[in-house]
């Protein structure tokens, strides 16, 4: 497999001299502090020397740190339909993204209590550039998409992680996590790009794309935060959008990102799976010969589940109310939720601020917008 080394996890008879590496950062230091509070250095360094795999890694280890994530920074996380997945299956779970960190690292936990098969994920290189970041992705079977290359050498690339997904959905068996985007949603409008799925479909090799994709065994999942730690950290790129300006990102910009994400206030976490993609294909294989037609019907599908299983927390609700100046979802919040949301609107956001308090709601309010079409659409 040697073709996949620059982008490709840690293989187990790597993780303990890896993990032994990192064990005297700084930055290890905070992270075993957080997640075992009071307990002496020595004796998680100790533990260390005997973690051999990734498993014993994400187990012994990882799973505390997300549960102390969630005890912490969050009023608790509920699932739903996870218990229809088949333990013995890899499948390809496709999500929305809202945070860099725990939008996978809160599926594999739920995937390590439901039994199923825990995933390799998608992250990019842009993020991991600090070696404690980079060893620390490949120790929680994160695989690298590389950012920012030429043309020629970024198609080189997608068909390089197009082979290496196939190669650990089919032959490892092992489950994938990827965005259904290239970076996070700013705002709130979750959409497959396409972009995405002709990554995937460049391994299909003698079958049809609805034929491979079949065999990907493809899972939407909705991440739905009641309230998005990085909220107000998304409004500076929108606004530059708005006004059509380059954004460039500070250096440390992505990880204070990161770590506002891990440790802001998230309060009710929803994660619903939705169903395989299987039949549909069939359907969209008779409906269209043309590959991007198939493409754009797949991303549709996708999209469409994705919507349809977002937990519309009451933020959803009270954002949409004080968009449009209107009391029309009044029913499906309290006063003091909306309060509560008020204050940090005006804690995050210039009040004088009109364009950005703008930006702020809609972020909230879109995923609610897009349900109601979605449920208006009619059956083609």
């Amino acid at each position: 497999m040697s073709k996949f080394d620059e982008i490709r996890f840690f293989y187990d008879n790597e993780v303990n001299e890896a993990l032994l590496g990192i064990s005297r950062d700084p930055m290890m230091n905070a992270l075993m502090g957080f997640t075992f509070p009071g307990t002496d250095k020595k004796v998680w360094r100790e533990q260390f020397k005997n973690i051999h795999s990734v498993s014993d890694f994400q187990h012994d280890f990882i799973a505390h740190t997300i549960r102390q994530i969630l005890a912490k920074s969050s009023e608790g996380l509920t699932t739903l339909g996870f218990d229809k997945l088949d333990k013995q299956t890899p499948y390809l779970f496709i999500s929305n993204h809202r945070d860099i960190v725990l939008d996978t690292s809160l599926i594999n936990l739920v995937l390590l209590e439901n039994g199923l098969i825990m995933t390799a994920s998608a992250i990019g290189d842009n993020l991991v550039k600090k070696t404690f970041l980079h060893d620390l992705a490949k120790l929680n079977r994160n695989f690298l998409v590389q950012r920012g290359l030429p043309l020629r050498e970024q198609l080189k690339s997608s068909q390089i992680m197009s082979e290496y997904i196939d190669e650990l959905l089919h032959h490892e068996k092992r489950s994938v996590w990827i965005a259904q985007r290239e970076g996070r949603t700013k705002d709130g409008n979750d959409a497959t790009q396409q972009g995405v799925l002709k990554m995937l479909a460049m391994a299909a090799g003698d079958l049809s794309l609805t034929d491979y994709f079949k065999t990907l065994r493809i899972v939407p999942v909705s991440i739905s935060y009641e309230y998005d730690p990085t909220d107000s950290l998304k409004m500076p790129q929108l606004l530059a959008k708005h006004r059509d300006e380059e954004y460039v990102k500070s250096e440390d910009e992505d990880f204070m990102t990161m770590l506002s994400g891990v440790l802001g206030q998230k309060k009710r976490i929803h994660l619903h799976a939705g169903n395989v993609i299987d039949t549909e294909l069939d359907d969209i294989a008779v409906k269209f010969e043309n590959k991007n037609k198939q493409l754009q019907a797949v991303a549709q599908i996708i999209d469409d589940s994705i919507i349809q299983n977002y937990k519309l927390w009451p933020t959803k609700y009270i954002a949409y109310d004080l968009l449009h100046n209107t009391g029309t979802y009044a029913d499906q919040y309290t006063e003091q939720e909306k309060q509560l949301f008020i204050r940090r609107l005006e804690m995050r956001i210039d009040p004088s601020d009109a364009l950005s308090r703008e930006y702020f709601l809609a972020m909230y309010a879109n995923p609610l917008i897009n349900k109601i079409k979605s449920e208006q659409k009619s059956p083609e």
